[in-house]
């Protein structure tokens, strides 16, 4: 199965947890490690180039730190402009149908603060409910969210742990 990850980080260089991730994502000979913020510096998106990599993957997967309940600007910009209707949904918007979905998800905050009476009032899979819909629309398959929580306070082999981990669940 080929994978394409989409990492979607403004500042790559000083995130640990993403940094790592990303460079042991890299070393899978059927992962595709695709960095937005890298791609487009400016902002704009090739579409026909976006689109182009999603057709020769069998899954997508959706790496970013969580800001804001949500993902980094760039890759809500990639969503709109990259899963276009007649493309990606709609009638004749069947270019993703069979494929899989994931996300890699990094939050500051630790797992007890996303839940019903926590911090943040939510759980995680009420948050990523949009990704969820955008799924669903689009004919890809969601699979479970890999989600690391409590980043700031890791230890180097948590680290390392956690990017074998992401990368069992992207690879298998």
């Amino acid at each position: 199965m080929k994978t394409l990850v989409i990492v979607a980080h403004s500042n790559i260089n000083q995130s640990n947890v993403n940094q790592a991730w990303m460079n042991r994502l890299k070393e899978e000979d059927q992962v595709t490690v695709h960095e937005l913020y890298k791609e487009y510096p400016e902002g704009r998106i090739n579409v026909e180039k976006e689109q182009t990599l999603l057709l020769e993957h069998d899954r997508v997967v959706f790496q970013f730190p969580f800001y804001w309940y949500s993902s980094p600007a760039l890759l809500k910009e990639w969503q709109d402009v990259v899963l276009t209707y007649g493309w990606a949904y709609g009638a004749q918007g069947t270019k993703l149908h069979g494929k899989e979905f994931m996300l890699a998800i990094s939050t500051g905050g630790p797992a007890e603060a996303y839940q019903a009476g926590g911090y943040n009032h939510y759980s995680m899979s009420e948050l990523t409910k949009p990704f969820q819909a955008m799924a669903n629309l689009t004919g890809m398959r969601f699979l479970p969210t890999f989600a690391l929580q409590g980043v700031r306070i890791l230890t180097d082999e948590q680290l390392q742990a956690s990017a074998e981990a992401l990368v069992d669940a992207v690879t298998n």
